[in-house]
């Protein structure tokens, strides 16, 4: 039983579902732990509750280990940010639920998906080229660090059609 108990809390596969307002704290605290300026939960509840927001948590277990956060327009959506636990990745589990979010994108019938991604970001480089991203442009001194340093930021496309 304990072993039962254990992959239903904090283990078993993990699962691509829609995030809803009771996500909110969690997906802030994990876009905080993956980038400089994290958005605060009033963010992320501001996008849950955005028509033109399409928002995928990754569950493991009870626990929300990762999202997915896009904004659509007319056939078109923005991939605005997509972040996993850190205890978490390196298992593939980016690449599922990217794929899994841009199907569900694909069935709201968007047709081109575009992506901004720090130029030195090697891992998330990989996983967008890897899902058939191909950079359309470049940004220079897009993203400000904490220590006035700016990066170079790369933008990304994909058809889906």
């Amino acid at each position: 039983m304990s072993g039962w108990l254990s992959r239903w809390w904090g283990g078993g596969t993990p699962a691509v579902e829609p995030a809803s307002l009771r996500d909110a704290a969690r997906l802030a605290q994990l876009h905080g732990a993956s980038f400089h300026r994290g958005w605060g939960e009033g963010e992320f509840e501001a996008m849950l509750t955005e028509r033109n927001t399409l928002v995928h948590r990754l569950r493991q277990g009870r626990k929300v280990i990762g999202f997915a956060v896009s904004r659509m327009a007319a056939d078109e959506a923005e991939i605005l940010s997509i972040a996993i636990d850190s205890n978490q990745r390196g298992r593939g589990l980016s690449r599922d639920l990217l794929l899994t979010h841009l199907g569900h994108l694909a069935g709201r019938g968007i047709r081109t998906i575009f992506l901004e991604v720090e130029e030195n970001n090697a891992p998330a480089r990989r996983l967008y080229e890897r899902a058939g991203f191909g950079v359309i442009g470049r940004r220079e001194r897009y993203y400000k660090q904490p220590g006035g340093e700016h990066l170079n930021a790369l933008l990304m496309r994909r058809d889906l059609s």
